[in-house]
């Protein structure tokens, strides 16, 4: 059973990544052409270092079958044969310094612009490929997957480069020095192939299941780690442990598995060395024996033969590496050939004010008719019709599944309408360009992310064209700038990943002097203020009036309190607008809002009503 399942996911994972190294291979080579002055340099590095080095057995035959066997005695000869030996000796070390030397330059450097273009690609796709992608398998993607390439060149394009070359130097002199025994030599060449042929396709697919469990516990252990407060206030440690144990021991199996698989194959191509090794010196102390063969040449030949089968073994020992490294290649270049769903080719521009300086964005919005389902699922929203006047502060209530935050990510446009359009002052969303937009419509979560670094860089977002002084200002316009000033080092203060040093009020209050910052003219609050308590809230709610001044403002909210005095509230239900107006006229209505209304302020639902 436990073979079948391995079998089984070996399939699942061949179906998810169809065969397509040799697209992969040409994609990635791609990286490799403004190396080939490099690659050039390293061939003849290589070629100069293998020529000195095989030349040095054939000198010992010299000195044996021309100067030992022939019982003379001059000294000379011998100590210039000696001299010539020694300069081969460094020759080979100085030439084989600079050849790793240069290769691990040259795959260090195609490995860093692959991972850079990786990192960009990713950064520019569809929220919805994050929505069905884990952040582990990603992070796979970038780190090990990349070492693996790198791997790939500075590993087995060196081993197939210079073992290649010395392969067949080799069987250049072995030719040169006694043609029988090298045929005899050459009947190995087949024997080496079927091996090769016959564990190929076997050992592909252990690199591919040891890679794919790997993906999984890397990817586990990061949303774990993510999660870990979650885990640890519902007591769920050991569960957690036992199921990273499971995944643990599942890519323990699928790495002996690999290894043994390895282990196996090289040590064949050794006893089928050591096995030609006996028969050479078989066959030729016989014709030694026989006076029909010189014994200097009987040395270099098992000379030659023995390091006839290095190159073969290091080719081999590179294979798992090599299988490593197109399955890496697979799933980078199907990663790097992943279409972003939300096409960017939008040329749309806003009107400049009175015809002149930089575009004005009054801020109405409007969508039409608009209706939207994630993936081919049932619609979340169903031909909604909303017009928002510029300025206006427009609070969206309902529950959870009502369509609330789906309408905000519409506006964003985290996703595209099937049907209708959303528009910006008259002008549809997927016709202005993404940068453009983002700069139009600033979003605060109710999780405000703040990344490793000073607080100052954090309100920039590492934007130089802002100098510290407007940041610092757009802190004291939201009412953060006391608070800030109270830690150790102000604004340098440097902040941990998701800002852990700082309350949920204080990074909310940070992510609302972004948006003056940036001052973008429409704002969306999703559940900007779910988490805080009341005395926060109040802080917050008042640092939210200053920056939504002026602005189009549209404020997501489960609790009624925070929407009350807002000019316009939508209520949602079934992806559908149920009713709309001010608090004051929803209640009057004694609708659906009427009855959130109730639950908010804990009293019960009257009977009838709505």
């Amino acid at each position: 059973m436990a073979k079948s399942a391995e079998h089984a996911e070996a399939a699942e994972q061949q179906r998810q990544n169809p065969p397509r190294s040799k697209e992969a291979r040409k994609g990635i080579m791609i990286y490799a052409k403004p190396y080939r002055k490099a690659f050039t340099g390293v061939f003849f590095c290589t070629l100069i270092a293998v020529f000195a080095d095989l030349l040095q057995p054939y000198l010992v035959k010299i000195v044996i079958d021309d100067h030992l066997m022939q019982g003379k005695t001059e000294f000379r000869p011998l100590l210039l044969i000696g001299v010539l030996y020694l300069l081969l000796s460094i020759l080979a070390l100085l030439f084989s310094y600079l050849q790793n030397n240069l290769i691990q330059r040259t795959g260090q450097g195609i490995v860093a612009s692959l991972r850079k273009d990786l990192f960009r690609h990713i950064s520019r796709l569809s929220p919805s490929f994050f929505d069905r992608t884990s952040s582990g398998s990603l992070v796979t993607h970038v780190s090990s997957d990349t070492e693996t390439v790198s791997q790939f060149f500075t590993q087995v394009l060196m081993s197939l480069m210079r073992d290649g070359m010395t392969l067949l130097l080799i069987i250049v002199l072995m030719f040169q020095l006694d043609p029988v025994l090298a045929s005899y030599s050459m009947v190995l060449l087949p024997v080496i192939g079927i091996i090769a042929f016959s564990f190929r396709s076997y050992m592909r697919k252990t690199y591919q299941l040891s890679r794919s469990r790997l993906s999984r516990l890397i990817a586990f252990t990061a949303e774990n780690l993510s999660g870990m407060n979650l885990v640890q206030a519902f007591h769920q440690e050991k569960e957690q442990e036992r199921q990273f144990a499971e995944k643990n021991e599942t890519y323990f199996e699928a790495n002996l598995r690999e290894i043994r698989t390895n282990v196996l194959f090289n040590r064949s191509f050794d006893l089928l060395g050591n096995l030609s090794v006996a028969f050479i010196a078989w066959l030729g102390g016989r014709a030694v024996l026989g006076e029909s063969l010189e014994f200097g040449i009987l040395y270099a030949f098992i000379t030659y033969i023995r390091q006839f089968f290095q190159p073969i073994n290091a080719i081999t020992q590179q294979w798992n590496t090599l299988q490593s490294a197109s399955v890496s290649m697979d799933r980078i270049w199907g990663l790097l050939s992943t279409k972003p769903e939300l096409p960017d080719d939008g040329d749309a521009s806003f009107p400049a004010l009175n015809g002149a300086g930089s575009p004005q964005v009054s801020g109405a919005i409007d969508f039409r008719n608009v209706t939207f389902g994630y993936g081919d699922g049932e619609p979340v929203i169903k031909g909604l019709s909303l017009s928002i006047r510029p300025g206006e502060r427009i609070g969206i209530v309902g529950t959870t599944g009502a369509g609330k935050s789906s309408l905000i990510s519409l506006l964003c446009r985290f996703y595209d309408v099937r049907k209708g359009s959303v528009q910006i002052d008259g002008i549809d969303v997927r016709k202005l360009p993404l940068a453009t937009l983002s700069r139009t419509v600033g979003l605060v979560q109710q999780e405000p992310y703040l990344f490793s670094g000073s607080i100052i860089d954090n309100i920039r977002l590492f934007d130089t064209r802002f100098s510290p002084e407007q940041a610092m200002q757009a802190c004291k316009f939201v009412g953060a700038d006391a608070l800030i000033r109270r830690l150790p080092d102000g604004y340098d203060t440097m902040l941990s990943e998701k800002g852990s040093g700082l309350s949920t009020g204080e990074r909310q209050l940070l992510s609302f002097a972004r948006i003056v910052l940036y001052q973008p003219a429409i704002l969306v609050l999703d559940e900007a203020t779910a988490n805080l308590d009341s005395s926060t809230e109040q802080l917050v709610q008042r640092a939210l009036d200053a920056v939504a001044a002026g602005r189009t403002t549209l404020v997501i909210a489960h609790r009624i309190s925070t929407v009350m005095d807002a000019d316009r509230i939508i209520v949602m239900r079934s992806g559908v607008i149920a009713e709309q107006g001010s608090h004051e006229e929803l209640v009057r209505q004694r609708g659906y809002y009427e009855q959130l209304f109730r639950h908010s302020q804990g009293r019960p639902e009257e009977r009838g009503a709505g």
